[in-house]
């Protein structure tokens, strides 16, 4: 049989393509650099949006199957500075929080706003404020920085996810590293895979496992078990800013050295709004 020149074009074509589109990865130092900039500010950035978040917690029996199931769906703002984000119970377990408890936890809410206020409202008030707020920046910082320290990251490969090109890297402890913060010592506990933009340095998903069991609470509350896995998953918004879509997480863990849990459970990002004074306070009760 004679293959026809076009045909031979083509196939010889395929066969070049994938050769033609290797390029070396970005240099190891600069790159690095340009995500560690952007880990910086990735709090600040994310405080400004109010979104919807959908959680499912599940607690398994050996053989993986649900013993119990628990669905709570949030609407989420930005917090007061220095604090976590609010979260206000919309729904739990596909029943809507009565109205007469939801105005109860919002004139609690508002108590907390007014109080923030009259703090604001002097001169030392504001001060100790600054002041926390710039040591929260300050940790913040040196926990980034003890992830660089920490640990080993490689770049392997580029990877497309939803359309975008990412860097592929692998994080693995390195031996005999001192973390500066407790953020850091966590981390020595788990190796990780990142995908990570390459035109925009952010972070589009992380996947991390324990490699040994971790004791939380000086040991005396709960352990961890090797194994835990949890994945991180980050999509771009409005073209404008990468923000989280869904956490997902499994765990063996041993809870007051007692009782042993297999715990599995998924966290969902929706609905992202820009949070200024005059944005509604609420959110449509989304379908289950």
């Amino acid at each position: 049989m004679t293959m026809r020149p076009a045909t031979f074009a083509l196939l010889a074509a395929l066969l070049a393509a994938p050769r033609a589109q290797e390029r070396p990865l970005p240099d190891f130092d600069s790159f690095a650099a340009q995500v560690k900039k952007h880990l910086a500010t990735d709090e600040e950035r994310q405080s400004g949006y109010m979104f919807m978040e959908r959680l499912t917690d599940q607690r398994l029996d050996g053989s993986g199957k649900v013993q119990h199931e628990s669905v709570k769906v949030f609407e989420v703002y930005p917090g007061l500075p220095g604090e976590d984000r609010y979260r206000r119970l919309i729904e739990e377990d596909g029943k809507p929080v009565p109205a007469a408890k939801l105005a109860e936890h919002d004139r609690d809410r508002r108590k907390e706003v007014e109080s923030y206020a009259k703090r604001m409202g002097s001169t030392s008030g504001r001060q100790k404020e600054t002041q926390e707020l710039e040591k929260d920046r300050r940790h913040y910082s040196d926990a980034i920085d003890d992830l660089f320290r920490i640990y080993d990251i490689q770049m392997v490969r580029r990877e497309p996810i939803d359309g975008h090109d990412t860097i592929f890297a692998t994080l693995t402890p390195k031996p005999n590293v001192q973390p500066k913060t407790k953020d850091g010592g966590i981390m020595r506990h788990f190796k990780a895979r990142a995908w990570i933009s390459e035109s925009d340095y952010e972070l589009v998903r992380v996947e991390i496992e324990a490699i040994d069991t971790l004791s939380l609470g000086l040991g005396l509350l709960a352990r961890v078990d090797k194994g835990t896995t949890a994945t991180y998953e980050r999509r771009k918004v409005n073209d404008e800013a990468w923000l989280p879509a869904r956490v997902t997480w499994t765990a063996g863990a041993r809870v007051f050295l007692l009782k042993r849990l297999r715990l599995r459970g998924t966290a969902d990002f929706s609905g992202y709004r820009k949070f200024t004074v005059d944005t509604s306070t609420t959110y449509a009760t989304p379908p289950s």
